[in-house]
């Protein structure tokens, strides 16, 4: 409509021939003529129909994109990767053309959405402390000098908008469970409900509609923290959309300035005084004043989250004749009392517990193995073995558990083994650890090495000096009146010469 009005504005207005005007917008005359006859419609230049390389692939291409659209996000093919598959199939032409395709196509399908009804939504509001919803993310941080790839859990308050985010190195259920006791703390309590999709830590089995076969560790967390667990519908994450915006929000906000750290607790910490840093500077959309303002006057509604849920998840094990348990590619040692029988063991985020017969036997860190090609590492606790060399004291030397001992013990047990029956001497001399404080010994067996004396006796000799010195002075006896000595005897060795001299009378 421009056009029109310019050419009629120089001609009725300016009185311009028709022969300036066609000189100046390149139209015909017939053209000008028609819009000064008072038509209304600007002129069209029909394109010709022409062939495109890409028509005999359209209805491949087609289908390919109708088959992406069911995978996740993280699966689907890009349109440089459906383009790299065409040119396998014979097709010639540039890739601008397949992405010119894949776009008309994608904006068909969502003009066909809205035309439906499935693209319209209804905005939600939620009650101070009524609901929370959590999702996770896929993230890379710099850790201890490495590229690292992160599993990062988001929970959000529902009416405030206050947010916690905090990264695991996986998304499995003793993640899930600390994730979400660190984010109840962090948020100040626990609401009524949590809105979660249909994640395999939480649902064992999606039946119709809204039935849920929920995980039973999953279900006695959320007892121990009161609240209603409710599941999004497959594919349906407009239902918990603020938590969604949250992990678009916190890549631009948290994860593209992000400094390097040494270890995934300095990263968590940093998270954890960011989010909270943010709720100061995050005006709320719908109520008044910044995120940290109403989540100031929900705090009120929320549930205090009390004594934190024990998240463990528990496998039953056999100990191997080598006194080891596996787990994910990495070996734990086991006291040596519980060789070729079953334990417990109890997964933590970052620890491995094992117990057996109602009692705790060790704990080590937890090793995250990422790489399949490893043959995986073997944690040892040289203690452990202790009751073995007490039977094979040859097992001291080559012993794979020992190399791990304190420096002092390994400089002993190298000068004992030259000798004969060193074996023995020095399995005897790592057993007073059993009996003893294990750093009394070690500072007993380091001063053995200071004096040049490396054997069993003069480290018996010096630990039991240690522990007497370090033995609390006696306390007087109360003595009865009567028991009690008016005056206190001298020593006078004279007085055994006296009695030999003058004393002693032949029989």
């Amino acid at each position: 409509m421009a056009l029109l009005s310019v050419i009629r504005r120089w001609h009725f207005r300016d009185e311009m021939p028709i022969r300036e005007i066609e000189r100046r917008t390149g139209l015909s005359r017939n053209t000008i003529r028609k819009y000064l006859r008072g038509g209304t419609v600007e002129p069209g230049f029909k394109v010709p129909d022409r062939p495109s390389k890409l028509d005999p692939f359209a209805e491949k291409l087609s289908s390919w994109l109708r088959t992406e659209v069911a995978k996740s996000r993280k699966q689907r093919r890009t349109a440089k990767q459906m383009h790299a598959d065409l040119v396998v199939l014979g097709f010639d032409g540039s890739y601008n053309r397949v992405a010119a395709f894949v776009r008309a196509w994608k904006a068909e399908r969502q003009r066909e959405a809205q035309t439906s009804g499935r693209g319209t939504f209804v905005p939600l509001v939620f009650a101070a402390g009524e609901a929370f919803q959590f999702d996770w993310s896929e993230d890379w941080a710099m850790l201890g000098g490495r590229q690292t790839k992160l599993q990062v859990a988001h929970t959000k308050l529902s009416h405030s908008r206050a947010f916690s985010v905090r990264a695991y190195p996986l998304q499995t259920h003793e993640m899930l469970f600390d994730a979400l006791t660190q984010a109840f703390r962090v948020l100040g309590g626990v609401p009524r409900r949590g809105i979660f999709d249909n994640m395999r830590t939480a649902v064992d089995r999606i039946g119709t509609g809204k039935a849920r076969q929920v995980n039973a560790r999953f279900a006695a967390m959320a007892s121990h923290y009161l609240f209603e667990p409710e599941f999004c519908n497959p594919a349906s994450g407009w239902e918990k959309g603020q938590v969604e915006k949250n992990v678009q929000d916190a890549r631009r906000r948290l994860w593209q300035p992000m400094p390097s750290f040494p270890d995934l607790d300095a990263l968590n910490a940093w998270l954890e005084a960011q989010c909270i840093a943010q709720w100061a500077q995050i005006e709320h959309s719908v109520l008044p004043g910044t995120v940290a303002d109403v989540h100031a006057t929900e705090l009120a509604s929320l549930m205090p989250p009390g004594r934190p849920f024990d998240g463990f998840v528990e496998h039953t094990k056999r100990v191997s004749p080598t006194c080891l348990v596996h787990f994910e590619r990495t070996r734990y040692s086991v006291p040596a009392s519980f060789a070729n029988r079953p334990v417990s063991l109890r997964i933590y985020p970052t620890r491995i517990v094992i117990a057996a017969e109602g009692q705790i036997l060790c704990e080590h860190s937890r090793i995250i193995n990422r790489s399949h090609h490893t043959g995986g590492r073997t944690v040892y606790d040289w203690r452990h073995y202790l009751a073995v060399i007490q039977r094979k004291p040859g097992a001291l030397r080559n012993g794979a558990p020992f190399a791990e001992m304190p420096v002092a013990f390994r400089q002993l047990q190298s000068q004992i083994l030259r000798r004969p029956g060193g074996d023995r001497e020095m399995a005897e001399i790592l057993a007073l650890v059993l009996q003893h404080d294990e750093q009394v010994v070690l500072c007993a067996v380091e001063l053995a090495l200071e004096a040049g004396v490396a054997t069993k006796t003069h480290v018996l000799n010096v630990l039991h000096r240690l522990i007497d010195g370090k033995a609390p002075p006696a306390s007087p006896i109360d003595a009865p009146q009567a028991l009690r000595l008016a005056q206190e005897p001298l020593a006078n060795v004279g007085r055994y010469d006296a009695l030999r001299d003058g004393g002693l009378r032949p029989c």
